[in-house]
């Protein structure tokens, strides 16, 4: 054996080391995502109504589908609050037809980010017991969704929080692009490992949060995190503060989002906005195994183009062609639980991952060196 063909070899398999590490990594911290139950009827009567808060800032287009799926949820009393955060289109007017309650936040005080005070204009006017926070771009699944998500947090002792992260639809080419975005989110939620709630929640998921009213009051609700980006991280860590329970699930069964229909660039805005500032409440342990994770989809094509080729040895590129149908594998059912993302995109995986570091690290030069986000028509210091 020559000494460049011994080399190319022991970079082969230190590379090989990192994918399989990456490989473990990703099965490591995406174990389990557990889901509530969609099909069993409650057990007992629900005694409270359910104020849902939905704050909208120019939402004309995606508001109408979670309008019409609400009016069709069966076996649950609702009262529906439309924040309208100073909307530049007919957000207020589509809410209105629906014949909801449509609130109007005009100006923010010094210090207030836009959805935080949407949501504490619509928890303040109320009615019920409990309160459920749904972005606007999320749909319930069928008519028995919100029947289901109270029954299950009902069963679930009644407090804290119960967040669930929806099933995300991609349409467009560049949504299946960021099929890995939403499967990081989840994976740093620090809930869904093998060790299971054994580690805290990074707080909890921002589509749909569901909690008592009084409890939202003791902790102090969104006033506490006027100012945070990742409002619903911030108000889960409230939550947790007081000894209440925050709970992820995922949304499968019960609800739905398709996040960025408006393009390319308002997927790039969406997720350089949250993704440094909120990676920072992941757990260090996790947010290791994700970084191993990733590095290891980035290099796994690596070895079979480049090292494997190199050596000229058969075994190095069975090897090789096996972890690469591994992590194909791996990825294929990281993004199987995230949402309805198309398998073509899975032989593309290293160009996913590369994707996902690069808006990482926009948003990363966001929160550290220009100190301000840009998000539907505003500049958010974060």
């Amino acid at each position: 054996m020559t000494k460049e063909v011994g080399d190319v070899s022991i970079l082969f398999i230190g590379s090989a080391l990192v994918v399989c590490i990456g490989l473990l990594s990703g099965m490591v911290v995406f174990w389990r995502v557990p889901s509530l139950r969609t099909t069993q009827p409650p057990t007992f009567q629900l005694a409270s109504t359910v104020t849902i808060i939905i704050p909208a800032r120019n939402e004309e287009q995606r508001i109408q589908p979670l309008l019409e799926s609400i009016a069709l949820q069966e076996g649950v009393r609702i009262e529906t609050i439309v924040v309208d955060d100073h909307s530049t289109d007919c957000t207020r007017e589509v809410a209105q037809s629906f014949g909801v309650r449509v609130l109007t936040n005009e100006t923010l005080e010094d210090g207030w980010i836009g959805k935080s005070a949407a949501c504490w204009t619509g928890a303040n006017a109320a009615d019920s017991d409990l309160l459920l926070f749904i972005d606007a771009d999320t749909v319930f699944s069928s008519p028995t969704s919100l029947l289901a998500y109270l029954s299950e947090y009902e069963e679930m002792g009644g407090i804290g929080i119960l967040s669930l992260q929806p099933d995300h639809k991609a349409e467009r080419w560049y949504e299946q692009l960021a099929s890995i975005f939403p499967v990081v989110v989840m994976m740093g939620m620090n809930v869904f490992t093998v060790v299971g709630d054994a580690v805290k929640s990074a707080g909890s998921f921002g589509p749909c949060v569901l909690c008592r009213k009084d409890e939202y009051g003791a902790v102090g609700g969104h006033e506490s995190v006027r100012g945070a980006v990742m409002d619903d991280l911030a108000l889960g860590k409230k939550f947790q503060e007081k000894q209440l329970p925050v709970r992820c699930y995922s949304g499968r069964g019960i609800a739905w989002l398709r996040m960025y229909p408006g393009g390319f660039r308002q997927l790039i805005q969406g997720y350089s906005k949250s993704m440094a500032s909120g990676s920072l409440a992941t757990h260090p342990l996790v947010m290791l195994l994700i970084n191993a994770w990733i590095v290891g989809g980035v290099l796994s094509p690596l070895l079979l183009l480049l090292f494997a080729a190199f050596s000229g040895e058969v075994g190095f590129l069975l090897v090789a062609g096996t972890l690469v149908i591994c992590y194909m594998a791996s990825v294929a059912r990281a993004i199987r639980k995230a949402g309805n993302f198309s398998f073509w995109t899975v032989p593309l995986y290293p160009v996913l991952f590369l994707f996902f570091i690069g808006v990482f690290m926009y948003s990363l030069y966001l929160a550290k060196w220009r100190k301000r986000v840009r998000w539907s028509g505003r500049d958010i210091q974060v």
